[in-house]
């Protein structure tokens, strides 16, 4: 045989064990697959209900809110305009009473809206069991169907859900002397 013709089946053979062990490796691949968490969610009547009265009780306290500011801003421009007939003590109750004012709107609207305030609580009580019942049937299916890693295509969660032989967290707790159960 001439060299060219040794190069050539050298080339043939590396191309069949190259397939072969690719062949070899997809059979022990992981099983991924992903959804869309959003879909899945506006598509349950459920959620849309709870997203809608959480909708119309944010516009609701939104609306009391601008109300209250409607009142700060009567009374800031009755004081603008009766500034220079006040005396020293009265000009300082009127802003004690504008700044009072503020203060509570402040905090009426943290109370609403703030990290842990009404519509936080009011969207866990309404939405997190919706939620928890799409990620157990998530989890369910994945389970059902031998899938390794669900993500989520349509948010910046990231994964919904994991085979836990995969983690390899106390592996590398264990690689940097962490000993934490």
């Amino acid at each position: 045989m001439n060299l060219i013709t040794l190069k050539k089946m050298s080339r043939k053979l590396s191309l069949v064990f190259a397939f072969a062990m690719l062949f070899a490796m997809s059979s022990y691949a992981q099983k991924i697959a992903y959804v869309d968490v959003s879909q899945i969610l506006d598509s349950m009547d459920d959620y849309k209900k709870a997203q809608n009265k959480i909708d119309d009780q944010a516009a609701k306290w939104r609306r009391e809110i601008a109300e209250e500011y409607d009142v700060i801003k009567g009374l800031y421009n009755k004081y603008q305009a009766e500034q220079v007939l006040l005396s020293d003590e009265v000009r300082r109750q009127r802003e004690e009473e504008i700044t009072k004012k503020e203060d509570e709107v402040r905090e009426l609207q943290k109370n609403k809206f703030g990290p842990n305030g009404s519509l936080f609580k009011m969207r866990q009580d309404l939405v997190r069991p919706i939620q928890e019942k799409v990620y157990t049937a998530i989890e369910d299916y994945a389970n059902s169907r031998g899938y390794d890693f669900i993500f989520d295509k349509g948010s910046a969660s990231g994964m919904l859900f994991s085979n836990p032989r995969y983690d390899k967290t106390k592996e590398v707790m264990k690689e940097l002397g962490i000993n934490k159960k």
